[in-house]
């Protein structure tokens, strides 16, 4: 059996994790999260542990391919494991997603709130240092659509409302120069 001695100067771990940049801690703690769980799923869908042999196994480990993910902290750059076959897909994020789903959602939000499109991509790059594409941003509302449609379409007559909830606003306007 072989013995490892790790000689840890604790002043100077200490040292190191105070004067780091506190974001690049944070995203290095997220990687190493998604990544073990990743693996876990992996793991759960093999129904097998590394190494070991079983007549439940589903299929075998084929290494990884790293995938680069934009979400509120920043990129992230995620080893996302593979099997042979192919048919492992991971929970964390859909098939072909670059974006967080958290982070579309704060996007459409803005939108919603009637922040423009290209405000939209100098928010995200100001954030996250990554540049998003106004068509990206405008993609992404068109899947809005539908749903905005849906909803001012509603039959209102299929409910009974007691109460009426009216908000207005008034706007001076000059026309012909007057106001």
């Amino acid at each position: 059996m072989t013995h490892l001695q790790f000689n840890l100067n604790l002043d100077v771990l200490k040292e190191a994790i105070m004067t780091s940049d506190l974001d690049a801690v944070i995203k290095s703690a997220v990687v190493l999260v998604l990544n073990e769980f990743m693996e876990k799923e992996r793991d759960d869908y093999l129904k097998t542990i590394p190494y070991e042999r079983a007549v439940e196994r589903r299929d075998y480990r084929n290494g990884y391919y790293e995938r680069e993910l934009l979400m509120s902290i920043g990129n992230v750059t995620l080893k996302v494991p593979r099997t042979r076959n192919g048919e492992f897909s991971t929970t964390l994020f859909e098939k072909y997603a670059r974006c967080d789903q958290a982070f579309v959602l704060s996007m459409l939000e803005m939108v919603i709130n009637g922040v423009s499109t290209r405000k939209v991509t100098n928010v995200v790059e100001q954030l996250c240092g990554k540049n998003v594409s106004k068509s990206f941003v405008s993609s992404l509302t068109q899947k809005l659509d539908p749903i905005v449609n849906a909803w001012a379409e509603r039959p209102l007559n299929t409910s009974y409302y007691p109460y009426v909830f009216v908000d207005a606003m008034y706007i001076k306007v000059r026309e012909h120069h007057k106001v």
